[in-house]
This record gives structure tokens, sequence and C-alpha cells, in this order.
């Protein structure tokens, strides 16, 4: 089993409430080795350009119907960054269960949780200046397993953009999809094990997408080079 008891630094602060401890967090598997530590800040590569201080995961969330895809991959283009598209990182197993209107328990996440963590640091060691990735992350104990990130690479910086709108908005949406396995009636279960970060979680950029698709992907991409004018 594993537990993280230390306590993770995220944008230059450390939470004192993200204490992987007081999480709780346990595994069910071991831990995969994790990508080693990114060059340090600054670094030049051999042109002779400057390498980012710093290196950023933008972690798209929200419930069924909030837009995470659409909204990654407009900032995944806008900012020339990779995209991992997180329903794709699902166990058979979970897509089976989700398709036929089963919530997932908290069990069938750790282990796409920490996949996806481990995904995006790899794609970082490998010289990615950034990534952008879709996960729900409904609830504050899935949030901090990604938080873990920092821990072995401390020149990254991790960002959450919480997608947010009232369950009627999304439900309409989501009975308007042709095709996907998330069904209307999972809106309403993900509402229902939803715990919307709160104040305290600093490292959360909120949306409210009850606007237009044009309008919510400018505020996000506006937000977020704010974040990274901030972090330079």
């Amino acid at each position: 089993m594993l537990s993280y008891d230390s306590t993770v630094s995220m944008n230059a602060q450390a939470p004192s409430t993200v204490n992987m401890n007081t999480a709780n967090l346990t595994m069910g598997t071991d831990p995969k080795p994790m990508p080693a530590t990114l060059a340090p800040n600054m670094a030049s590569d051999p042109s002779g350009r400057v390498a980012p201080k710093h290196h950023h995961i933008w972690l798209v969330t929200g419930p069924a119907g909030c837009g995470k895809s659409t909204v990654a991959q407009h900032l995944s283009k806008e900012l020339q960054l990779p995209y991992i598209e997180g329903d794709e990182f699902h166990p058979p197993a979970n897509i089976n269960k989700m398709a036929t209107g089963i919530p997932l328990t908290d069990a069938d996440r750790w282990d796409w949780l920490t996949l996806l963590r481990d995904e995006s640091l790899r794609q970082l060691a490998a010289g990615a200046n950034g990534v952008v990735v879709t996960c729900s992350a409904l609830k504050r104990k899935y949030r901090d397993v990604i938080r873990v990130a920092p821990y072995y690479s401390h020149d990254v910086l991790l960002h959450f953009i919480y997608l947010h709108a009232p369950e009627a908005v999304l439900l309409e949406r989501v009975g308007m999809r042709q095709g996907h396995y998330m069904g209307a009636n999972m809106v309403h279960s993900q509402f229902s094990i939803l715990e919307p970060p709160t104040a305290e979680e600093t490292d959360v950029i909120s949306v409210d997408v009850s606007a237009s698709m044009p309008e919510v992907q400018r505020e996000a991409l506006n937000q977020v080079l704010q974040k990274i004018d901030e972090a330079a």
C-alpha cells in the first residue's frame, strides 16, 4: 500500500490542507517508477535557447457535460501543448460501468488517476513545456492524487481549471450528445458526489460554462495566460 505523507508544493505555496496523510490517500497497487526530475530551471538546450522556468500541467475538470474536452482542445491548440484526453485512459471495466449507468467507485478511479498523473509527467520529461489534461476530478481526494505530481518534479506547476454550471444546464448538453458512453443519467450521479473546489485550493481556476462555448474558451485561455505570466 502506498500513502503520501509529504505536503505537496504547488505554485511555490503549500496549502496546509494538502497533506497526503491527512487526505488518507492509499492505492491498491504498488506505484510505478516515476520519470526523472525535469531539467533545472532556465537550463539551455544545445541550440542555445533558454528552457522555460516552469513546466505547467493544466488539468481541465468538472462534471459530465461541462465541456472539458472542448475547452482542453482549445487550450492545447492555442498554447501549442500536448493534449491528454482522460476518458481514453479509463480501463474497459470503467467504461462498461459508465455506459450502463453504474457510477464509478473510489477503487475504480485510483489507478486511472495515477495513470493520468504519470502520463503527464512522462510527456514533460520527454520535452514538452506543458500539457493539457481532462479529468473530472470530482472529489477533493481525487484532485489530491494529481497534486502529488510536483513532489516528483519540483519545476512543475499544477493547475486545475474547474468548469461549472447548474445541473440543469449540463443535463441538457449531455442529452444532445450522440454516441458518447456518458449518458444524461450520469450527470446527476456525478453531481451527487461533486465536491467543488474550496477557496483554500489555491491551484484552481474557476470558469462558469453557462455562457456560449466561444466565451468559455476565451475566459479559460485568458486565465491560463495570466497564470503563466505570474509564474514567469
